[in-house]
């Protein structure tokens, strides 16, 4: 039984990582498709990269269960990682 929680532990950890890969590449793609966007609302995503990055930190603290802690983590550093790509916008 043990043996099977660690094994989906690690899984869930390779699916976080790869889903925060993607991150970097979907925020470039999107930076470049809403170019007009990015300019209204720039104030507004280093405020977003913040609040997620926050949010992930106090997550690391919180006693839950581990499969919900990194799944909410690798969603909130996801929405950090495109927030900062959109945020850095020249």
């Amino acid at each position: 039984a043990y043996f099977k929680y660690l094994m989906s532990t690690i899984i869930q950890y390779i699916l976080a990582l790869m889903t925060l890969a993607l991150a970097v590449p979907l925020g470039i793609l999107l930076k470049n498709a809403t170019k007009e966007e990015l300019k209204q609302g720039k104030k507004y995503f280093g405020l977003i990269s913040l609040c997620a990055l926050f949010s992930a930190l106090i997550l690391l603290f919180l006693n839950i269960e581990i499969t919900l802690k990194i799944s909410a983590i690798a969603a909130l550093l996801f929405i950090a990682i495109v927030s900062f790509i959109s945020f850095k916008h020249n």
